[in-house]
């Protein structure tokens, strides 16, 4: 049966918090596992990756078949149900146009002291993008993390893609093609994240990796951090959705099963202030879940990962929106202007009865690709920018250098460093 809270009930607190929470992991074992994974492929390099790969996807490749040639990718996409690529081709175009407004212009200028100052914007050279493997593969992943990296100017853009058993979807293929991505590798787990992020012989090292994973996968993200640059650690799923009277209940129930069918721990909670609001979506639930195909996954996070509460007006409701930080916000009222200005944290959030969740997923624009498990308090979706690196211009002509010497001079004998004081008094002197 689906949680049931009110606001201000006894225990409020540590209710609402438990629905708001991911589920654990058993991290420890998780970590030495994959600590052991990378230092395979970092010390065996292509070796251990052919090795694990026949571990783990039961799958024997050699070094010319671990990368999946020009021609393989074209004939995914022939061999690809022509309205999922004109689906695709509409997705890319709605991703881009949005992720070029995003790009950042570099900019220079003078100061009253005659000091040039300026913000200068560079691509990364490689990045790496990780896409879950087997028939259950997502190509819309594939655009949301190699458009903003072609937007951004990237040169080079690697796919890791497991194909468990052999299994190869076309369609997330062709989404890497319609993406641009230049190279498309058939390996995964810890040990693809470990190829990108060392270098093998047959993959050449990358700057940053993004893209979704399971537990090992977003551990050793995890453990690769420094070495290369990485989006975010991704929990499991999320949606809010706050809704009013003026709501449709069998929207919001459809809208909390969407979220819920992703499995793996997945969250839903809708928050209303009505009794009878929450009654009819609870209801709706139970209706559509005896419709929905393959619905024991909807059915197992309705019954242990999703919660109906009863809030005593929205102002709460955004109120506690802004204590979870989801991944996920949608306004289901009447005005939702009126209440976005009070919402802090959230990854993305959806306006009105006429935008639902799953808009995002695809086509809206947006990116999909989003803080989870609270971290929208600190974190944002994947964006142009995070593909870019912003690099201080800085420039003195002689007067003034004459203006902020004197100044520097004092601060570097304050900090005992006479040599930073001397870079500077002997061109002052000269």
């Amino acid at each position: 049966m689906v949680v049931r809270l009110r606001d201000g009930e006894t225990g409020f607190q540590e209710k609402f918090a438990r629905a708001c929470g991911a589920s654990e992991q058993d991290s420890g074992r998780i970590r030495a596992i994959v600590s052991d994974i990378l230092a395979q492929v970092r010390q065996q390099g292509d070796r251990a990756l052919l090795e694990l790969t026949r571990k783990f996807d039961r799958l024997s490749l050699d070094m010319e078949s671990l990368r999946f040639s020009p021609e393989r990718v074209k004939k995914a996409l022939t061999a690809t149900d022509p309205d999922i690529v004109d689906a695709l081709r509409l997705a890319r175009e709605r991703i881009w146009s949005h992720h070029a407004r995003q790009k950042p212009n570099d900019h220079i200028y003078t100061d009253a002291q005659g000091v040039s100052l300026g913000i200068r914007w560079t691509p990364v050279d490689a990045v790496g993008i990780y896409v879950p493997g087997g028939l259950a593969s997502y190509p819309s992943s594939v655009l949301m993390n190699a458009i903003p990296a072609k937007v951004a100017g990237v040169e080079r853009i690697a796919m890791v893609v497991p194909t468990p058993d052999g299994q190869v979807n076309d369609a997330v293929l062709s989404a890497a093609s319609i993406a641009g991505v230049d190279e498309i590798y058939r390996v995964g787990g810890a040990q693809a994240i470990g190829a990108l992020a060392y270098g093998t012989a047959s993959i050449a090292p990358v700057a940053k990796i993004v893209g979704p994973g399971n537990a090992y996968v977003a551990e050793a993200k995890r453990q690769v951090f420094g070495q290369v640059g990485i989006d975010m650690i991704a929990g499991p799923s999320e949606v809010m959705i706050i809704a009013d009277n003026s709501a449709n209940p069998a929207w919001i129930a459809a809208d909390m099963l969407a979220q819920l069918e992703h499995g793996s721990g997945a969250r839903a909670l809708c928050l209303v202030p009505d009794q009878d609001l929450a009654d009819a979506v609870e209801r709706e639930v139970e209706r559509q879940l005896a419709t929905l195909p393959r619905n024991d996954t909807a059915t197992r996070g309705w019954q242990n990962s999703a919660a109906i509460i009863c809030v005593p007006d929205l102002e709460r409701a955004v109120a506690l929106a802004n204590i979870m930080a989801p991944e996920h916000l949608e306004l289901a009222v009447d005005d939702p202007e009126r209440l976005l200005p009070d919402v802090r944290h959230a990854g993305a959030i959806f306006l009105g009865h006429h935008t639902p969740e799953a808009i995002g997923d695809y086509v809206g624009g947006s990116n999909h690709v989003l803080p989870t498990s609270g971290t929208a308090r600190f974190a944002s979706g994947l964006g142009t920018m995070d593909f870019m690196k912003r690099t201080s211009l800085l420039g003195c002509t002689p007067d003034a250098l004459a203006a902020l010497g004197g100044p520097t001079v004092t601060l570097a004998n304050a900090e005992d460093l006479p040599a930073h004081g001397r870079s500077v008094s002997i061109r002052r002197n000269s």
